[in-house]
């Protein structure tokens, strides 16, 4: 019921979105007594806010054309070099760089939103390195019938990727770098591979904002989690994809009640967001109108997430805290962090993060006892929040420096081998 009722909004939205932006356009046009008088800006410029606010939304692509590399601009190459049916995963390379690059997997949330929502990161740190991401899929699009995908699933595409991206000489393989949600599936693939001496174990793991014990300083989002029992999460974040996807039938966390939730923890902030949009169309400062769109174009860009996966997110790293205990397990056997022993662990929290507080990320320098605290690193970053710690200046200026250190620190040989997946 919740999907259909929300399909009906978005129908009625949509409606609404064009007929704003006809008027806007209208009531803009010098033409037109309104625009030519000047009298028709204000509600041309409302118009126009209210339409780029309630437009519908696809999957936005990375379109990364060009990378500026000390003054030089060299062209991006994308491609998918593996597709799977809950995932694929991207590479970016560009003309500039050397066959030795580092090799760099990013992971992206699977928490509403696209892989997108990281372009800025792949664009800063395909200034050095040979960049692969997640890009996960939209469960509202998977027929039902293609199966499950949980937590275990996660863990076993992460170390998938890092298969295919393939081991180097000294029997490591590339560096992997999680952006918020998914720090713990790869911290937990990370004790696997090392569990077992795997060649494409990450030679580092750089953690983002994520949320390895939410049990440190925790936020309005954690305590959201942890104020309703398990099975309230059940019956009223879960509802059942409607037969106008491809995904009929599959029950579904939706990435409009994530987005909606999301927006709702800091209305005041988004308020005033579109308040200064309006401003900026008023007083002819396009430049800060279209970073405005283009932000709220990517933020309002959600997908699906399976019930499988929310739910057993929700109980095993909100509610159980099994990571941090002890009692995390994958494919049932228990994840033991002190298994990892040479793999690099940076961990980079954001001094204003609302998501996940200070303290949540660092935890796992704590719970991995034998790795060497030479190979242990923290970074808090001032004044960024949770956004900011992957995307914008706070970035790019202050916060990609420390990962590329990181990541030059413990490049291995440049001798590579024939990918194992």
């Amino acid at each position: 019921m919740l999907y259909k009722a929300y399909e009906l909004q978005r129908s009625l939205l949509n409606a609404a979105s064009s007929w704003a932006s006809i008027g806007a356009d209208l009531l803009g046009d010098r033409r037109f007594p309104p625009g030519f008088f000047g009298w028709g800006q204000v509600p041309a410029n409302a118009l126009e806010v209210f339409a780029h606010a309630t437009q519908p939304r696809g999957k936005p692509t990375f379109g990364l054309r060009t990378v500026t590399v000390a003054g030089t601009a060299h062209p991006v190459t994308e491609a998918t070099v593996i597709h799977k049916t809950f995932g694929d995963l991207k590479r970016f390379t560009h003309t500039g760089l050397p066959a030795d690059a580092p090799r760099l997997l990013i992971v992206a949330p699977m928490s509403g939103h696209y892989a997108t929502l990281l372009r800025g990161t792949v664009e800063r740190m395909l200034e050095g390195c040979e960049v692969y991401i997640t890009d996960w899929a939209d469960a509202k699009l998977i027929p039902l019938d293609a199966g499950r995908f949980d937590l275990d699933d996660y863990i076993d595409y992460l170390i998938g990727f890092l298969e295919h991206i393939g081991p180097q000489a000294n029997g490591q393989g590339a560096h992997m770098m999680a952006v918020c949600q998914p720090s713990v599936p790869a911290l937990a693939a990370t004790a696997v591979m090392n569990a077992t001496g795997h060649p494409c174990r990450p030679a580092s793991l750089t953690m983002m904002g994520g949320p390895i014990d939410t049990r440190e300083s925790p936020t309005a989002v954690n305590d959201h989690a942890i104020a309703k029992p398990h099975v309230w999460f059940r019956h009223n974040a879960i509802t059942t994809v409607p037969s106008t996807y491809p995904g009929e039938g599959r029950r579904v966390y939706p990435g409009f009640v994530q987005l909606a939730s999301f927006m709702s923890m800091n209305l005041e902030s988004h308020m005033m967001s579109h308040w200064g949009l309006f401003r900026h169309l008023m007083e002819g400062a396009d430049e800060s109108a279209d970073a405005t769109k283009a932000f709220y174009e990517e933020y309002r860009s959600v997908c699906d997430m399976t019930a499988e996966f929310y739910l057993q997110t929700v109980d095993v790293v909100f509610q159980r805290h099994a990571l941090p205990r002890g009692e995390f397990s994958h494919r049932g056997k228990r994840v033991d962090l002190g298994d990892i022993r040479d793999t690099a662990l940076l961990c980079i929290e954001g001094e204003r993060d609302d998501i996940s507080g200070i303290g949540q990320t660092k935890a796992a320098l704590k719970l991995t006892p034998n790795l060497p605290e030479a190979m242990k690193r923290y970074f808090l970053a001032p004044e960024a929040g949770h956004y900011g710690i992957f995307n914008g200046s706070k970035w790019r200026e202050a916060i990609a420096p420390v990962v590329e250190a990181w990541i030059a620190k413990y490049e291995r040989p440049k001798a590579r081998l024939k990918a194992v997946g």
